[in-house]
């Protein structure tokens, strides 16, 4: 794996999975091709994305790993994805100004 990211996040670890099937096929172009409780492997023309979140008190803690250079398309996708969870929980999350809305 070449690029990594942690985040920490209010929400739940299957909300962080289920926001990250919502997501990231449509985005990236990617097909789940693992998934457990913690966690799920993305894969496709674009790379391989590892995600984990585990919980930690009142916090989740989400690791992606990808196969790609933080430069490339599905990087800046990944990073957008993690920008969007949630930090405390009056935050709204989503996409900014200038970003769609999926």
């Amino acid at each position: 794996m070449m690029a990594g990211y942690v985040r920490k996040t209010v929400l739940a670890p299957g909300e962080v999975l289920l926001r990250a099937e919502e997501i990231l096929p449509v985005r990236i172009g990617l097909s789940r091709s693992k998934a457990s409780g913690h966690g799920a492997t993305y894969t496709g023309e674009e790379g391989t994305v590892i995600l984990s979140a585990h919980a930690h008190s009142h916090y989740t803690e989400v690791t992606v790993q990808t196969d790609r250079l933080r430069t490339s398309r599905m990087d800046y996708e990944i990073q957008k994805f993690m920008n969007r969870l949630p930090y405390e929980a009056e935050d709204r999350g989503g996409p900014g100004d200038g970003d769609p809305k999926i």
